[in-house]
């Protein structure tokens, strides 16, 4: 009996922002090297269901999208299938084309069938081998309507071979203060019945003081869902403490072979959750299987598709810059040439994550360090196990976006800080963590000269929590935030001032002038010639907050760069979300302390980095055991 792996499906919501997503118009072209979108014959009203569509008549739709391509590399290079079968279910008369491409995004034509059946069903069905995708390329199909308009009234992407791991599926949802979120997921979970099918428990960890069995809706979704959903009530240990529960009760659960991460602020496409399963299913080894991040506000834009840590400066991103904030409306899968390849990944975020109960056994939990490289660390631990993490393109949810925060200049740059330099101490495997304590102090340095002196206190402080060593992180999980935001009170720069505050203060020189086009930062031998001549004159200027002069002038968050703010002594500039605005005050006294602490501090790091190191690595396998965890979870 044939397995499905893949369900071709459209927008349950009709949502056109995201039509790009499953359907693509032929109809394209190429402008200076650019993909441009000469018309558009696929419309949200040609939506039919969940899994069904109408191509018009004469027109012409690809499937070739993120959501109903088939990612033929990544299911060839990591998993048992050795070729996969697409069967589609059509009415009318028309064409169907199957391509694939390679890892160069080349397209070839695999196979071609007309079809008339104007008043039934008629199933089509194509083998496709996976044998040719050793570095890239997917498979998919387009759709041509003859005279009279044609119907998909179904289709998907099988396979006859058996499945490594047969075990049902857990789901950890973390949350804080987000109840409506959550509500808004278990209803999208229990409005698909596969997915439901497959399900062991769903473990809501809910770690906030707005609780989401308070939330309106719940109870009916709880009553829908019955025992496969469960609520855990406990203190606020961040996202570590909050998955970390999800991964000890999934080991206790003998019909899960899977848990699915979930953070809660998400919109969730349930389909997802049914591919990163199979996927894990038929996995030749264990391998943790993440999925994309889409942002909310914005849903056909996506954040990164591999993530990578990369070991100079030890630092995350994506393995390479095209990928960051993706748009699919000006450039679909079909367009875009660098998505054929197969791209491998450090880690995935833990926004969606498919982890097997495995690797949960044999790695261990998450570090207790609350928020920040929990995932990225996890993923580094994991393949020193010999366990890879897959970022499987067609898995994905939309997720609240970074572009209206900046938390490494709230509460969170302490975890920032702390947690990079912990996980470099575990996994990094260059000399004194190659470059990665000069870029944190290069940061310090930068946020120094542009008077955000609590963001670089917490840096300070994360330093010195990083020299104490390992035995207290798990006595310190559910204090170091609320630590970290005490501290706020003694920084002016952390106060919001809102529209139509009075106290507002006004700059003398007005708004600056925006930057046009791309920044032009110091780079190379201007940077050293910069940081040369503006760090002696800040550590020289007077300047104290408390009697600062008016501010001079006003910036826009993103034309406050830091090689700008630094030639003034007072600055007002937006805040990230546009709520509002903050004022940067020169303050000698403490530009002189910080500069000096964090120094000092990052030097004593790397004067004992082996000693730290070893530390650090003997303690790992207590800090995350499932015993040491439990304590925590009970507040012992």
């Amino acid at each position: 009996m044939p397995t499905t792996l893949q369900h071709i499906v459209f927008p349950e919501n009709r949502d056109p922002d995201v039509l790009p997503l499953y359907t693509d118009p032929e109809t394209w072209s190429s402008i200076d090297g650019e993909p441009v979108r000469l018309s558009s014959v696929a419309h949200i009203d040609d939506v039919l269901s969940r899994d069904s569509a109408r191509v018009r008549s004469g027109q012409r739709v690809s499937y070739g999208t993120y959501f109903n391509a088939f990612p033929a590399a990544y299911w060839q290079r990591w998993t048992v299938v050795d070729s996969v079968a697409l069967s589609l279910r059509l009415r009318g008369a028309g064409t169907a084309i199957v391509y694939r491409t390679n890892a160069g995004g080349a397209q070839q034509r695999v196979d071609a069938r007309e079809f008339a059946s104007p008043d039934e069903t008629t199933e089509l069905r194509f083998e496709l081998p996976l044998t040719h995708f050793g570095d890239g390329g997917w498979y998919w199909f387009d759709l041509i309507a003859g005279e009279s308009d044609v119907t998909l009234d179904g289709g998907d992407w099988s396979t006859g071979a058996e499945p490594t791991a047969t075990g049902r599926l857990s789901l950890g949802m973390t949350t804080f203060n987000k109840p409506d979120y959550c509500v808004a997921t278990l209803e999208n979970i229990a409005g698909n019945p596969a997915l439901v099918d497959v399900i062991d428990r769903i473990f809501l960890v809910d770690q906030g003081t707005r609780k989401v069995r308070d939330e309106p809706g719940f109870d009916a979704v709880a009553e829908r869902l019955g025992a496969a959903l469960a609520v855990i009530e406990q203190g606020n240990l961040g996202g570590s403490g909050g998955f970390s529960r999800a991964m000890a009760e999934t080991l206790d659960r003998p019909d899960s072979d899977f848990l699915l991460l979930l953070d809660d602020d998400v919109e969730f496409e349930t389909e997802s959750a049914l591919r990163a399963l199979q996927f894990g299913r038929f996995s030749r080894e264990p391998t943790i299987v993440g999925g994309h991040m889409f942002d909310l506000l914005d849903k056909p834009v996506l954040h990164a598709w591999a993530e990578v840590v990369r070991p100079g400066p030890f630092m995350w991103g994506p393995s390479f810059p095209e990928q960051s904030r993706h748009d699919f409306r000006t450039s679909n899968l079909r367009q875009t040439p660098w998505m054929h390849a197969r791209l491998d990944s450090d880690y995935n975020g833990w926004w969606m994550c498919l982890i097997p109960k495995r690797v949960i056994a044999e790695v261990g939990l998450s570090l207790p360090v609350f928020i920040k490289w929990d995932d990225a660390e996890y993923g580094l631990r994991a393949r020193e196990h010999g366990f890879r993490t897959v970022s499987l393109p067609g898995v994905a949810l939309w997720h609240v976006s970074w572009l209206d925060k900046d938390d490494t200049q709230d509460w969170q740059a302490f975890f920032h800080t702390r947690n990079r330099i912990i996980a470099g101490l575990l996994h990094s495997h260059e000399p004194r963590g190659g470059r990665m304590l000069q870029n944190s102090g290069r940061q310090d340095l930068k946020k120094l000269l542009n008077m955000q002196y609590y963001a670089v206190q917490l840096a300070v402080d994360a330093l010195r929590s990083v020299l104490d060593g390992p035995a207290g992180l798990h006595a310190d999980i559910g204090k170091a935030m609320p630590r970290a935001r005490s501290i706020a009170a003694e920084f002016p720069e952390t106060r919001v001032y809102r529209s139509g505050d009075p106290e507002t203060p006004v700059a003398r020189g007005g708004r600056a002038l925006p930057e046009l086009g791309e920044s032009s930062y110091p780079a190379g031998l201007r940077l050293a010639l910069f940081t040369l001549k503006a760090t002696p004159k800040h550590w020289l200027r007077n300047g104290d907050e408390r009697n600062a002069p008016a501010p001079e002038l006003e910036y826009a968050k993103r034309d406050a760069n830091w090689w700008r703010v630094p030639g003034h002594h007072s600055v007002i500039v937006g805040t990230a979300d546009g709520a509002g605005k903050a004022w940067y005050r020169h303050d000698r006294a403490k530009f002189r302390r910080l500069l000096k602490e964090s120094r000092a501090l990052t030097r004593e790091i790397s004067r004992n980095w082996d000693r730290l190191a070893a530390e650090y690595r003997a303690a790992l396998p207590d800090l995350v055991s499932v015993e040491e965890w439990r304590k925590t979870f009970e507040g012992r």
